[in-house]
């Protein structure tokens, strides 16, 4: 992924979308040393973005990133004049399915703050921005969840998520393209970091640790402007 691109004069506005707030408020905590290049349009659902922006950045934490409805809807909508993608799982399907329904870019949540401003920024320019396959190194320095403070990983955190919306373990391995085998073994590993010993404790656990999805900002972007 090449971004050697000089900075616009003015800040590119972005909307984070995403339906937890503490996985939104620390992707605008990683914005803030770049305030002169980035500014967010968009913190609070209860105040829905009215103006376009030039950049949707859609986090797909937890998200049914299987059937991608959420990036087509803020694709369709013309007050998001470029949707970008932020994520973890780099599956090649992943990758064609955003790009074909007219994402601008599919970028790494590794990436450090400066180089998702200039991919953000080269986007912005006109570009297909689409980073490198990450190893699974540690998520970039800022990023949040719910559950790190508890010892989750990023990816046991999604996992958890999911299991507390509602998704059985095959609905998990599909939505994640992770094998039946790798969901059962990140979930004991779940069980024993949280203290539960069965399905029901973790979604208990789950919602009383903020795992169910705060609000729903991708409604905000349904039926246009």
């Amino acid at each position: 992924m090449t971004t050697n691109r000089p900075a616009p004069n003015a800040p590119i506005t972005v909307a984070l979308v995403d339906d937890y707030d503490v996985v939104v408020l620390g992707v605008a905590q990683m914005f803030q040393q770049y305030d002169d290049r980035i500014t967010i349009a968009e913190l609070d659902t209860n105040e829905p973005v009215v103006d376009s922006v030039d950049i949707a950045l859609y986090d797909s934490f937890a998200q049914p990133e299987s059937d991608h409805d959420e990036i087509a809807v803020l694709v369709e909508n013309p007050r998001a004049r470029r949707v970008v993608v932020y994520t973890w799982n780099f599956h090649p399907d992943l990758i064609a399915s955003a790009c074909q329904q007219g994402a601008r870019g599919y970028l790494s949540k590794t990436l450090p703050a400066r180089d998702l401003v200039a991919a953000l920024e080269a986007v912005h320019a006109g570009e297909l921005v689409i980073s490198d396959p990450p190893q699974r190194a540690r998520s970039a320095p800022g990023l949040d969840w719910p559950g790190r403070r508890e010892g989750l990983t990023d990816r046991e955190a999604e996992i958890l998520a999911l299991i507390t919306q509602g998704k059985s373990n095959a609905d998990v391995a599909r939505l994640t393209y992770l094998s039946p085998n790798t969901v059962k073994s990140y979930i004991r590993t779940i069980y024993r970091k949280i203290g539960v010993a069965s399905r029901t404790q973790a979604v208990l656990w789950g919602v009383k640790h903020g795992f169910t999805p705060d609000r729903h900002r991708i409604d905000h972007w349904r039926g246009g402007p």
